[in-house]
């Protein structure tokens, strides 16, 4: 009975997991529409971890159940003891993961941080914040808030609608004003809210329309820059090809003047040697 008993625990595992995924899906989606996107992408990762981890050890079991007989390295049931000793190890060092994430985020106080995309690529806020527009990702951290600002409207949008709703049925029973008035407040300030999103989101887009531009003219100005230099190394491969053909005919000429320099010698001493004959035929 131990090998049906390790299968049925493993799969009342994979159950779990797969509870436990739903659910942290679930708050994952909360907390990035919170504004804490980097979180929210830490927390992604790991949040499917443990159910694929129970998964690949059901797999691993039923091919341990299917080949055991064929090898025969180890008995099933041992096989099948490490197969889930080893699967509940490594699904609770990622449950304990995701809760040590939890419990530091629940430890901050801070501000999301996708808000600090807000501020102006021409004019920053601190000088903190001066370095992340010239680290080569602010279309990157723009794109990231404009998902935030479309998921935190859609959001809302969700909510203006249930609260007309609820609206729409307190006026139908007419119980009294004081609901239809909270109600009706609170609609003007979630309304308030989207269009101040919408606004926000308008200006963000618009921002990166603005750092797109100046990276194409920084782009333009490189390539030129580029065409200049590429110009420059063919003036100068020019110019070296004719400094070297000015050297090899310097190099003939000093080859020529070194052999006229040697005949005009052998002439003189032939002329002396003639000169030497010519006196000692006059004297005899």
């Amino acid at each position: 009975m131990i090998p049906p008993l390790l299968c049925s625990s493993n799969v009342i595992l994979l159950v779990l997991t797969g509870i436990f995924q739903q659910y942290w899906v679930h708050q994952v989606r909360k907390v990035r529409l919170q504004g804490y996107y980097d979180f929210s992408e830490k927390l992604k990762r790991i949040a499917r971890l443990p159910f694929a981890t129970i998964a690949s050890g059901i797999a691993s079991m039923l091919l341990i159940v299917v080949w055991q007989p064929l090898v025969q390295i180890l008995s099933v049931s041992l096989l099948l003891r490490i197969t889930i000793v080893v699967e509940s190890v490594c699904a609770g060092c990622f449950v304990s993961l995701y809760l040590w994430h939890i419990h530091k985020y629940n430890s901050l106080n801070g501000r999301p941080d996708i808000l600090r995309s807000l501020y102006s690529a021409l004019q920053p806020s601190s000088t903190s914040e001066d370095r992340r527009y010239y680290d080569g990702r602010l279309s990157d951290q723009q794109m990231a808030l404009l998902q935030y600002q479309r998921e935190n409207i859609h959001y809302l949008s969700e909510e203006v609608l249930r609260l007309q709703e609820c609206l729409s049925k307190y006026q139908r029973t007419d119980v009294g004003s004081t609901p239809q008035a909270d109600l009706a407040h609170l609609l003007a300030s979630r309304d308030q809210e989207l269009r101040a999103l919408s606004a926000e989101m308008n200006q963000v887009h618009s921002e990166l329309q603005l750092a797109r531009g100046l990276i194409d003219e920084k782009d333009s100005e490189i390539q030129r820059i580029r065409v200049s230099n590429n110009q420059y190394i063919e003036e100068n491969d020019r110019l070296r090809a004719i400094l070297g053909e000015w050297s090899a005919r310097a190099a003939k000429l000093e080859r020529a003047l070194e052999a006229e320099r040697i005949s005009s010698i052998e002439l003189r001493k032939n002329n002396a040697k003639l000169r030497g004959q010519t006196y000692k035929e006059q004297n005899t």
